[in-house]
């Protein structure tokens, strides 16, 4: 059976046996690998700190009939050495870590890999908040998937206009006349926050108040939930980072 070779982000690891892991691994170029890192839990391991989850890896693997095989591991980038130091940014990696698993599961894109790596490197180097990182991230990533929210026009007539009504089951934003009873409506600055976080506009996403930042935050959360039809657990832990800091 061949080996081949591939960067990769670690997106999460499981114990096997008394000394193995099973990781998963977003690759560069073949998307989503789970494989075994035999001997990875013993002191003597060449793997050592190389497979922990956030870190970017040159990896050479062996195919395997069910799991790959881990050979060689090198590190690139140790994202995971600054999530360690800091819980706000551990948990932001978290939550982006578990959606790309949940996003690869069966579609892949090489812009899948990008955006995670790209979201993970602006983490670790501290160059904006946390939340904010998560947010672009997670709209970002939804719109690749095919779930990018309307902001400009009416989810459902396709009318453009102000329409600030957020409706998570329809899509974003609707009118009033068709928005369902008890439809929550984005503060002003809402809409506009939601298009530069799609963007990555961040003069206009750092210079939002912080009201506005948490709500859209809030919708942000709801609308990933929604459409990814799984529980994203490690947002609860986010949500309350960011809960914390607003109060």
């Amino acid at each position: 059976m061949p080996t081949y070779r591939d960067d990769a982000i670690v997106l999460r690891t499981h114990l096997l046996g008394e000394a193995d892991k099973i990781v998963t691994l977003l690759c560069k170029s073949r998307g989503k690998i789970r494989a075994v890192a035999k001997g990875i839990r013993k002191t003597s391991s060449r793997f050592g700190a190389r497979l922990e989850p956030f870190t970017l890896v040159d990896v050479q693997l062996y195919e395997g009939k069910s799991l790959d095989i881990v050979q060689q591991a090198d590190t690139i980038d140790a994202y995971s050495q600054a999530m360690g130091k800091d819980y706000a940014k551990y948990t932001a990696a978290m939550v982006m870590a578990e959606t790309a698993d949940k996003l690869t599961d069966h579609d892949f894109l090489p812009a899948h890999y990008m955006l995670l790596n790209g979201g993970l490197r602006s983490l670790a180097r501290g160059e904006h908040n946390p939340g904010a990182i998560v947010d672009s991230y997670l709209l970002r990533s939804l719109a690749l998937a095919g779930w990018s929210p309307s902001i400009t026009s009416c989810a459902v007539s396709g009318d453009v206009g102000d329409h600030r009504a957020f409706a998570v089951s329809l899509g974003g934003v609707v009118s009033d006349a068709l928005a369902p009873p008890g439809t929550p409506r984005l503060a002003d600055g809402g809409k506009e926050l939601l298009q530069a976080l799609m963007e990555g506009d961040w003069s206009v996403i750092e210079n939002t108040p912080e009201q506005v930042s948490a709500q859209v935050s809030g919708f942000v959360a709801a609308y990933a939930q929604f459409h990814l039809e799984r529980h994203v657990r490690s947002l609860a832990h986010l949500e309350r980072v960011v809960s914390e800091k607003v109060s």
